[in-house]
């Protein structure tokens, strides 16, 4: 063991040298976990001084009589509550506009968030614009928007997730579509992430079993591509701290929380999607998101996720099983899993034992002998078993749709520098191919 740490030592020192990264950063969001969570809002929001309430949400979650409790807990003390329920599912340019306009007009000190993704990813941005102005398209990331970076921090933001996937509430992203360019990017900076995340499972019970699948494949797949990840010394080194990424790829301490993440993936996301009563499997999910949000909110994500967006983004025909009927769009869980085993086929050669150990996570198993389909097998079993889609093919797409498919995946440039091999147009191409049909 000294030998091994000894020589990796000396690999680094090496490295240095030849001007790749050192450093890399450990930052989280501060979670309060644990059934009842939620109810200790109003003590939170007055602990961080904040007098004026933005309460983003989105109608689902009102209705469920979940977003009227929060901004009661919340008034209780003695706070002022204005409510913005209009945050849409798979959020745009345009819905973020809506409420990031209601946020400047609104004269608010601080953001709460209670829904899913969309929800607080929506609080995200309207904190960003309320607090520095401009426009959203400005701090879109490159080469889709202007890539600009916020000059200071944010006014507080507190996060409660309803849904046991995204894991917003420990990452500095946010994520949307751009319908016009027929693409889906993000916003991504330290400062996106939320003050404080309150991970109550109760909120999730009466989640259709069809989000839990897509929620919970996210979980999956964020926690397995941040482990097989380019390493973060095996990267260039950032000219200043202020260009150090995000995502800065595979590093010891993301490796544990991905780690949990994958375990607790395998062990009860398909309890979780047959039985929405099963407390334990509700609550080991929802800690599982947070986990793989921290995860890979240090260490990134690469393939799967650059080849969701224009999956999601280009066609908007879909209309999914268990979401609300308003508009067609594809979850964002299962427009990542879906090229997953494909992607993982194609990295295995880079890090085979890292591609073994997501196997033996996902299964609970001791794996002797793996090989490039040994992980693919695992993820198609698991995608089977929660009901999700079979491949592209099922979301609407076919062989003549790969060529644009690979065009908006090229520009998440942010995340594929994550992967842990080079990743060509070609092989992007034969990814989406291979995805068509997974089974």
């Amino acid at each position: 063991m000294g030998a091994e740490t000894g020589n990796r030592a000396g690999e680094r020192r090496i490295m240095a040298a030849n001007g790749n990264e050192t450093i890399f950063t450990m930052e989280a969001t501060p979670l309060k976990y644990g059934q009842g969570a939620s109810e200790e809002v109003g003590w939170e929001v007055k602990r961080l001084g904040v007098n004026r309430v933005m309460l983003v949400s989105d109608p689902g979650v009102v209705e469920a009589g979940i977003t009227p409790r929060i901004q009661e807990l919340i008034e209780a003390e003695g706070i002022e509550v204005e409510v913005f329920e209009r945050a849409r599912v798979e959020p745009t340019a345009d819905s973020f506009q809506e409420a990031a306009d209601f946020a400047k007009e609104g004269g608010f000190d601080g953001f709460v968030a209670v829904g899913g993704g969309t929800s607080i990813d929506t609080a995200k941005v309207s904190d960003l614009i309320a607090t520095h102005g401009g426009e959203i398209m400005d701090y879109v990331n490159p080469p889709v928007g202007g890539g600009e970076a916020p000059p200071s921090p944010l006014m507080p933001l507190l996060a409660i997730p309803t849904t046991s996937g995204t894991g917003a509430e420990a990452t500095t992203v946010a994520i949307l579509d751009i319908p016009e360019q027929r693409v889906k990017t993000g916003i991504s900076h330290a400062y996106l992430r939320p003050n404080r995340g309150l991970v109550d499972p109760n909120l999730t019970m009466s989640l259709p079993s069809e989000v839990t699948s897509s929620a919970g494949l996210d979980v999956v797949c964020h926690a397995a591509e941040s482990y097989i990840s380019k390493p973060y010394d095996e990267r260039p080194k950032a000219e200043s701290p202020d260009e150090r990424p995000p995502y800065q790829g595979a590093n010891p301490i993301a490796d544990m929380w991905s780690s949990k993440a994958l375990e607790y993936g395998g062990k009860y996301l398909r309890r979780a999607v047959e039985n929405g009563e099963d407390v334990e499997a509700r609550g080991a999910m929802m800690l599982g998101a947070s986990l793989a949000g921290i995860g890979f909110g240090s260490a990134g994500v690469h393939i799967p996720h650059a080849c969701a967006y224009p999956i999601a983004g280009l066609k908007h025909e879909y209309q999914p099983p268990g979401y609300p009927k308003d508009h067609p769009f594809v979850p964002h869980g299962w427009s990542v899993i879906v090229t997953s085993p494909a992607a993982f086929r194609f990295t295995y050669d880079a890090m085979p034992e890292r591609h073994r150990h997501v196997a033996e996570l996902l299964s609970g198993e001791t794996i002797e002998k793996t090989d490039e389909n040994t992980l693919p097998e695992i993820l198609i079993q698991l995608m089977q078993d929660v009901g999700a889609p079979s491949g592209v093919r099922e979301l609407g797409y076919d062989e003549d749709d790969i060529d644009d498919l690979v065009d908006g995946a090229m520009k998440q440039e942010r995340l594929l520098v994550g992967a842990p091999k080079e990743v060509t147009e070609e092989d992007l191409a034969n990814i989406l191919r291979e995805s068509m049909e997974n089974w």
